[in-house]
């Protein structure tokens, strides 16, 4: 049984805190082509937001996984592409709060955190050998490493789905594969999730970037990506929900067991963001 733990009020910094000089919200083209991109890239005092839903936003906004949020299912299936200008002097650190800020006032939102102990996987070491490929270190001049604009996208077609971190780190779904290069475990836990029936979280404890690939059949290949759809908020035909079922359930497991890693089942305190009330449509710009 879930029990609530814990229920607190955002904190009033939200409300006073620094925000864009000028922001747009508007509703995301379609693409012609049948293909799909999004993503956040930031350069100089522009900031640029692109096809992502209300629900990322709002994770990008206050450093949630989208399990995380609690929200109507619009939320995960409207899209939204935003620009925003920051002002003299801001810090890029603080885009986040001026985020937060910005989906607090156009789309007058309420809502509260609480937390609840939810069953998750655990990301663990298993007893064989570690078949990871750490990845080099980052490239450093004169001391520091190379300052280089923001660019996280994502992107895809018929055939798969790319997610890029940038400074090479990515991970890409497609031809019955999974394959990241340069990915801290947190992110890789991030990846898992999208296929799995509850939260995984990291509990390995390693701090590199880490190289690898993941293999499936088709059949299982394709009953996961139908379920990282309807994760998104994707609704789905009923023939297509049916690979699901058709899917082996340990597929998942066996691949990463075949990383010198496991998912077991555990229960962890998850933070969560509840929407209590939302406008659909913005306020305008």
């Amino acid at each position: 049984m879930v029990r609530p733990a814990a229920v607190f009020f955002l904190p009033a910094v939200l409300i006073c805190g620094q925000e864009f000089e000028v922001a747009t919200i508007k509703p995301s083209a379609q693409s012609a082509q049948g293909q799909t991109g999004a993503g956040l890239h930031i350069d100089g005092s522009i900031a640029r937001y692109s096809a992502l839903s209300l629900k990322l936003y709002l994770g990008i906004a206050f450093g949630l996984k989208n399990y995380q949020i609690s929200a109507p299912d619009w939320m995960a299936s409207d899209r939204w592409d935003i620009t925003a200008k920051l002002a003299d002097g801001s810090d890029p650190k603080q885009i986040p709060e001026m985020l937060q800020r910005l989906l607090l006032d156009r789309f007058q939102m309420k809502m509260h955190r609480e937390t609840k102990e939810l069953p998750v996987y655990g990301l663990i070491l298993g007893k064989g050998e570690l078949k990871l490929r750490e990845s080099p270190a980052d490239p450093v001049v004169d001391g520091k490493p190379s300052a280089r604009s923001v660019n996280v996208a994502a992107s895809g077609n018929g055939t798969g789905t790319t997610v890029t971190y940038g400074n090479g780190s990515y991970f890409t779904l497609g031809d019955n594969k999974f394959e990241g290069k340069k990915l801290p475990m947190s992110i890789m836990a991030d990846a898992l999730a999208r296929f799995a029936d509850r939260p995984v979280v990291d509990m390995t404890d390693l701090k590199g970037r880490y190289d690898f690939t993941m293999e499936f059949s088709p059949d299982d290949f394709r009953a996961m990506m139908v379920r990282a759809a309807i994760a998104q908020g994707t609704v789905l035909p009923p023939d297509v929900l049916k690979l699901v079922d058709a899917s082996s359930g340990d597929t998942l497991l066996n691949a990463v067991g075949k990383l010198g890693l496991k998912l077991e089942l555990r229960k962890a305190p998850i933070e969560l963001l509840v929407i209590d009330q939302a406008l659909r449509t913005p306020t305008e710009n």
